[in-house]
C-alpha cells in the first residue's frame, strides 16, 4: 500500500517510518511544526531519515496552535515538568486534540497524493497522559478517515498495541540509528534527561537491554513508576 507516515523526528516515529519502509510503499514523511519548544531539534531528524530511505518529505506549519491552545509543550506555554512520564503533572505537556488536527490534515495530504494509508507511531505507553493516543481515540478516527475519503484512507498503528522498549527493541531490529532522533520537551542543546520524554527514552533503552547514544545533561536514577490512580 502507498503510505505517508507522520514523523516527527522522534524514536516512535522514525522507528514507524523504518517499519513502514519495510511494509508498504512510502510516499511521504510529513512532520508539523506546531509550535512545541521541541520541533527545531526533532524535525531535523525526521528530514534526515525521510532522506535515508529516499522518500519526500514535507514540513507542515500550524502556528495558530501555539497562539491559540493551551500546554506547557507548547513555547507559548510554562515550564516543561520533570518526572515520570506517566505522573498527573505530564498531562501539562498535552497539546489538546493534537492528534485529531494532524490526523485530519495528514489525510487531506494523503489522499492528494494517491496514498491509501496513513501510519502513526501512537502507543501503549501513550495511553495513561494522552487521550486522543488510546485505541478508542484512533479507531474512531481511522472510521472518519475511511468514511471521510473517497480513497477510504486507512489509519496504521503498528505500534498501538506496544511497549516504548518493544518499539525501541523494533528500531534496533530494523536498523534505526536513534542517535538521530529526539525526545526531550525541553528543546535544548542536549536532550535534559528529566522531563518525561526523556525519562520514558531512557527507560525503553534499558528495558530493550540496548545501548542508549543520546547524551543527556543529568542521568539521575529513573523515578519510580507512580500510582495509576494519581490520573484519575
Amino acid at each position: 500500500m502507498k503510505v505517508v507516515v507522520l514523523c516527527s523526528g522522534g524514536m516512535d516515529s522514525v522507528t514507524a517510518l523504518h517499519w513502514a519502509r519495510r511494509e508498504h510503499d512510502v510516499a511521504a514523511a510529513v512532520s508539523f511544526d506546531y509550535g512545541a519548544k521541541h520541533n527545531h531539534c526533532e524535525i531535523p531528524f525526521a528530514a534526515w531519515h525521510a532522506a535515508q530511505i529516499g522518500t519526500r518529505h514535507e514540513i507542515i506549519a500550524l502556528d495558530f496552535i501555539n497562539r491559540l491552545f493551551a500546554s506547557d509543550l507548547l513555547k507559548s506555554g510554562g515550564a516543561i515538568p520533570e518526572g515520570h512520564y506517566e505522573a498527573a503533572n505530564m498531562k501539562q505537556t498535552v497539546v489538546p486534540f493534537r492528534n485529531a488536527i494532524l490526523l485530519s490534515i495528514a489525510c487531506g495530504f494523503a489522499e492528494s497524493i494517491d496514498a491509501g494509508g496513513l501510519v502513526i507511531a501512537a502507543h501503549g505507553g501513550d495511553h495513561a497522559i494522552y487521550p486522543d493516543c488510546r485505541e478508542d481515540f484512533m479507531r474512531a478516527m481511522g472510521d472518519a478517515m475511511r468514511l471521510g475519503t473517497y480513497a477510504g484512507i486507512q489509519l496504521l498503528r503498528p505500534f498501538i498495541a506496544l511497549t516504548k522498549s518493544q518499539i525501541a527493541a523494533e528500531g534496533a531490529k530494523l536498523g534505526v540509528d536513534f542517535a538521530q532522533t529526539w525526545s526531550c520537551y525541553k528543546g535544548g542543546a542536549v536532550h535534559c534527561g528529566k522531563c518525561g520524554t526523556c525519562v520514558e527514552r531512557r527507560e525503553a533503552f534499558a528495558l530493550a537491554g540496548l545501548v542508549d547514544p543520546t547524551v543527556y545533561a543529568a542521568s539521575e536514577p529513573l523515578p519510580a513508576k507512580p500510582d495509576a490512580r494519581e490520573l484519575r
